[in-house]
Parts: structure tokens; sequence; C-alpha cells
């Protein structure tokens, strides 16, 4: 592998783990707090990248539409959490995977019903266009770059909310001993409303950001789902720096283990079969990780602390 390939895999595979942090940080945090088993957080995902193509269409600014579309999610989980989630909280968790897989499925056929079955997309603003020369043979486009850097800056905002604010120490004190918050007087159904609406809104600022770059499509946010589940695994439930820090190794390990597994199967097979097999052995790749890893730290990296 070249320098400058191998430069471009590092740099795709830090701005998709950036994305996959946002989405793993609130689900981490929904599921390390309350225990409770929230399969429609990647729906979220989607509403993110649908709600700012609606908004680009109505506005013409990719920043109102930000903005709009960060509001709307907030809302939207706010919404969910109130009228169906609060609702699950003293279920079993089999009652909980079938109400959110319920929620998976209205909410894309309502993407079908509303903007139709076909892949929709949405050009990045003026002010992000075109692209940086990093070395005589490389040039990566801006917006790529802006994505990392807001990933970044989100995750730093939430490190020292979640470690410095008041709202932050109850959380991580949920996290591990929910029954010593509650006995304190903490409104612990505040505290799980907040949760929520930060996560659907962390979830839904994935989708914007990423809409610019992947396809807007309905179930897109199903996959992801299960690697952002194979994220706060790998990094510790309820543990926002684990989350962090599996989210970039995973990012790094698929982006880079596509291109060299496909590579290495070149030297043994034809390109033909390599292109075919590479590929499909990759996707395993981020599983087998998570195996090696548990095996040694069945808690993950950095669980929360407290977290058996």
């Amino acid at each position: 592998m070249s320098f400058t390939l191998l430069l471009i895999q590092c740099l795709n595979g830090l701005q998709y783990g950036t994305l996959l942090f946002l989405i793993a940080a609130g689900l981490t945090l929904v599921f390390g707090v309350m225990g409770f088993i929230n399969l429609a957080h990647g729906v979220q995902y989607m509403v993110g990248a649908y709600l700012v193509f609606a908004f680009h269409q109505l506005t013409g600014s990719f920043v109102i539409s930000v903005v709009l579309s960060m509001a709307a999610a907030l809302l939207l989980g706010l919404l969910l959490e109130h009228f169906v989630f609060r609702r699950l909280y003293g279920r079993d968790h089999l009652a909980q995977v079938l109400a959110t897989f319920g929620i998976i499925i209205f909410l894309n056929e309502l993407a079908k019903v509303i903007f139709g079955p076909a892949t929709l997309s949405i050009q990045p603003p003026e002010f992000l266009a075109g692209s940086i020369q990093l070395t005589e043979q490389l040039r990566y486009p801006v917006y790529r770059f802006a994505t990392i850097l807001a990933g970044l800056a989100v995750a730093a905002a939430l490190y020292v909310t979640v470690t410095r604010t008041r709202v932050g120490m109850l959380i991580r004190a949920g996290a591990t001993t929910p029954e010593m918050v509650s006995a304190l007087g903490v409104n612990v159904q505040k505290l799980f409303m907040i949760v929520f609406g930060v996560g659907a809104m962390l979830a839904g600022f994935a989708g914007v950001i990423a809409a610019p770059i992947f396809a807007i499509e309905p179930g897109m946010g199903d996959n992801i789902l299960i690697i952002a589940f194979v994220v706060i695994i790998i990094g510790g439930i309820g543990s926002i720096r684990g989350a962090f820090l599996a989210a970039l190794l995973v990012g790094l390990f698929d982006t880079l283990g596509r291109t060299l597994l496909t590579e290495g199967l070149e030297l043994v097979f034809p390109p033909s079969v390599s292109t075919q097999v590479g590929p499909a052995l990759a996707s395993m790749l981020i599983y087998i990780l998570m195996a090696v890893i548990l095996v040694f730290r069945p808690q993950g990296l950095l669980p929360a602390k407290g977290a058996a």
C-alpha cells in the first residue's frame, strides 16, 4: 500500500470513527444509565439525514438546516421518550426490543411515504466545498475534514459536560448506581428525559453531517446501529471515553482492514477473486476484534467507573 493510499484510508477511518462515536455516545448513555435497549436509536440517525435534506429544500441554507435539524431531532427524542419509552422502563428487555423495533419499521415506512423509496443526496455547503492539498498526489475533501473536526469538538464538549458538570455527575452516577441516585432525591425521570434527548440529538447530528457524504435512504440507520452496539461493547457500556476510543478503533480497523485484506489476498488469488472475497471477509473484522477484546477485557476497554 502506498503512503498516499494509507493516508487516505486513515483519514476516512477517522471520519467514520467520529461518526460512529456520535451515534454510540447517546446509545451507551441510554443503555448504561437506564439499562434500556433502544433499537430505534439508529433510525434517529436516518431521521437526521432526512431532516437536513428537507430543511435544505425549504431554506436553501445548509447552516440553518443543520440548526433546525438538530432542534427537530432533539424534539423527536423527547416526544418518543414521553409517549413511548417512558412506559417501557419497568418492562423486560424483550418488550423494549419489540417496541423499539416497531418504531424502526414505522419511521422507515414513514420516510418512504414522505420522501419516496429513491435514494436522495445533498451537496456540501459552498464554504466547505473543494479539497485541501495534503501531498503532491493527494487532495482531501474539505467537508470530510470538517466532519472530523465537528465530531472531535462534540466529543470534547460531551466529555467536559459528563465529567465537569452536575448533570454529568448524575449521569455518571446513574450509569453505575442508579438506585443510589434515586434514593438521594434526584428526579430520575427528568434525568432519563435529558439523556434520551441528548442521545437523539447526537444521533440526528451524525445523520446531518453524514448526509452530504452517504446516500440518504430508508433503513440507512439499521446497519450502523449494529456497529454502534459493537462500539459500546468494545469501549465499555456507559463509558463516554470508552465509546470514543472504540469508535476510532472500529473506524480505522474497518477502513484499513478492507484495503489491506484485499491487497493481501491479491498475493494468493487472482484480482477478480480477491476483490470479491476481500470486502466480504473484511466485514467480519470488527466482530473478530470485538471477540478478541472481550476475551481479555470482558468489561470493555474503558468501562464506566464502578462498573463490574
